[in-house]
C-alpha cells in the first residue's frame, strides 16, 4: 500500500492523470474521423491512412520500454511532463502542415513533402507518447491489486470522453477551417501540460524505485521477450497484443469505408466516434466496478470479446438501405465489448505483477498495444487495397476467435480470487 503521504494529493493525481489519457484520445480523435477527407488532397489509398494512423503507434512502442524504466527509476511526474512536451511539439507540427497551401508553394519535385511532414508529426508525437504509459503506472500506484480493475476504469472514460468530445469537436470545427480541428488538439496539449507541471504530485516513492536495467533490455523486442518468458502473464499478454491488433486495424479504415462504401459525410462518420464515447463512459465509468465484483475480470474479457466480434460481424453486411441503423448498432455493440475487454484485461496482467515492475510491464503492455495498432492498420490498409473494402472485417473477426480461444483457456481462472500479489 502507498503511505498516508501519497494518498493525500489523490483528488489533483486522479485529475492530471485523467486529463492526459483525455488528452492523448483528443489528439487522435479530434483528427482521426477527418483524416481520409484531409488526405484528399494527397491520396485515397487506405494502405497510406493505415500507415499514417499506425505511425504514431509504432513510433510510441519503440520507445515504451524505456519511457516506463525511467518512469520507474526517476519518477512519473518528469517523465510525463517530458512526453506531453512532445504531444505539444508534434501536435503544432501537424497543424502547421495542414494550414500551409502547398499548392501555392511546393514545387513540382517537393510534392510528397507534406505527406513527409505529417509522418514526421505523427513519429514526434508517438516518440513521447508516453502519456498512456505513465498515467496507467500513476493508476497503479494509487490503487490496490482489489480496485484496480475500477480504477482503470478512468483509462476508459478519458477513452470514452475523447471518442465523445473529439470527433464532434472536430467536424464542428472543421466547417470553419480544416486547420482549427488540429490547433484545438494542439491548445489542450498545452493545457495538459500545465497542468501536469503545476498540480501532478510524485506517486511513486523513492523507496519503491529501481535501477535502469541495461541497454538491451531497453530494446522493446528484449522487454517483449521477457514479458513472453513469464508463463503467468503469457498468455493474457499474447491475447492482450492480438486483440489491439485487430480492434484499432480495423478502427484504422473505418472512416474510410464509410466514406467509399455509403458516400457517409465527415458529420455522419464521426457520429460513430461519439457512439463509442458514449457507451465506453457508461461501461467503464459507471458500469466496471459492479461488474468485476459480480463476474470478475475473466468472465468480463470473454463477454467482451464476444460482443466485439458479433460487431464486426455486423459491419460488412451493411447494405446502402440499412447502412445508418446497421452501422451504428454494430458500433454499439463493439464499445460495448471493448469497455469490459480493455480494463478487465489490463487487470488480469496487473494483478500479477509487484509493485517493483509495475511501470516495467505495463510499459511493455502499452507497447504491445502500439505495437498492435501499427501492425494491424498496416494489415488492414494492405487488405482494403487488395482484397476488397470488406476484408479487414473479416480478418478481424479471426483475430478475435483465436483472442477468445486464449483467454477461456486461460488458467488464471481458477485462481483469480485466491492469488494476491504484493500489494502498491
Amino acid at each position: 500500500m502507498l503511505g498516508s503521504s501519497l494518498k493525500r494529493p489523490q483528488i489533483p493525481t486522479l485529475l492530471s492523470a485523467f486529463i492526459t489519457l483525455l488528452n492523448d484520445r483528443l489528439g487522435e480523435t479530434i483528427v482521426f474521423p477527418l483524416l481520409p477527407f484531409l488526405l484528399e488532397r494527397f491520396t485515397n489509398s487506405g494502405i497510406t491512412i493505415g500507415l499514417l494512423a499506425g505511425t504514431y503507434a509504432i513510433s510510441q512502442f519503440a520507445v515504451a520500454p524505456l519511457i516506463g524504466a525511467l518512469s520507474d527509476r526517476f519518477g512519473r511526474k518528469p517523465i510525463m511532463i517530458t512526453c506531453v512536451s512532445g504531444s505539444v511539439i508534434g501536435l503544432s507540427l501537424f497543424a502547421l502542415t495542414v494550414s500551409i497551401n502547398w499548392n501555392n508553394t511546393l514545387t513540382e519535385s517537393a510534392v510528397g513533402l507534406p505527406l513527409f511532414l505529417l509522418f514526421l508529426a505523427r513519429v514526434i508525437d508517438g516518440v513521447s507518447g508516453g502519456t498512456a504509459t505513465t498515467a496507467t503506472a500513476i493508476l497503479a500506484d494509487i490503487s490496490t491489486p482489489e480496485n484496480r480493475a475500477k480504477t482503470f476504469g478512468i483509462i476508459g472514460v478519458a477513452f470514452g470522453l475523447g471518442f465523445l468530445l473529439g470527433p464532434g469537436l472536430g467536424t464542428t470545427l472543421a466547417k470553419l477551417s480544416v486547420t482549427l480541428p488540429v490547433w484545438a488538439a494542439t491548445s489542450f496539449a498545452i493545457f495538459n501540460l500545465a497542468l501536469v507541471i503545476w498540480f501532478l504530485p510524485e506517486t511513486h516513492p523513492l523507496s519503491a524505485r529501481s535501477q535502469l536495467p541495461r541497454k538491451r533490455e531497453l530494446n522493446p523486442i528484449t522487454q517483449l521477450k521477457l514479458v513472453f518468458s513469464n508463463p503467468s502473464i503469457r498468455k493474457l499478454c499474447l491475447a492482450f497484443f492480438l486483440f489491439f491488433m485487430a480492434f484499432n486495424g480495423f478502427t484504422a479504415i473505418l472512416v474510410l469505408y464509410l466514406k467509399q462504401s455509403f458516400e457517409w459525410s465527415p458529420e455522419l462518420a464521426s457520429l460513430t466516434f461519439v457512439v463509442v464515447g458514449i457507451m465506453a463512459m457508461i461501461v467503464q465509468g459507471g458500469l466496471i466496478g459492479p461488474l468485476v465484483k459480480r463476474f470478475g475480470e475473466w468472465r468480463l474479457t470473454i463477454t467482451g470479446i464476444s460482443f466485439v466480434i458479433l460487431g464486426c460481424i455486423l459491419l460488412p453486411i451493411a447494405q446502402k438501405a440499412n447502412a445508418i441503423p446497421t452501422v451504428f448498432t454494430a458500433v454499439s455493440i463493439l464499445a460495448l465489448g471493448t469497455g469490459l475487454v480493455t480494463p478487465s484485461l489490463r487487470a488480469l496482467v496487473s494483478k500479477r505483477l509487484d509493485a517493483t515492475a509495475q511501470g516495467t510491464v505495463l510499459g511493455s503492455l502499452q507497447g504491445l498495444q502500439s505495437l498492435g495498432t501499427f501492425v494491424g492498420a498496416a494489415i488492414a490498409g494492405i487488405l482494403y487495397d487488395l482484397l476488397g473494402s470488406k476484408s479487414p472485417f473479416f480478418a478481424t473477426t479471426s483475430l478475435l476467435l483465436i483472442v477468445l480461444i486464449l483467454i477461456a483457456g486461460n488458467p488464471f481462472k481458477k485462481r483469480e480470487s485466491s492469488k494476491v500479489p504484493n500489494s502498491l
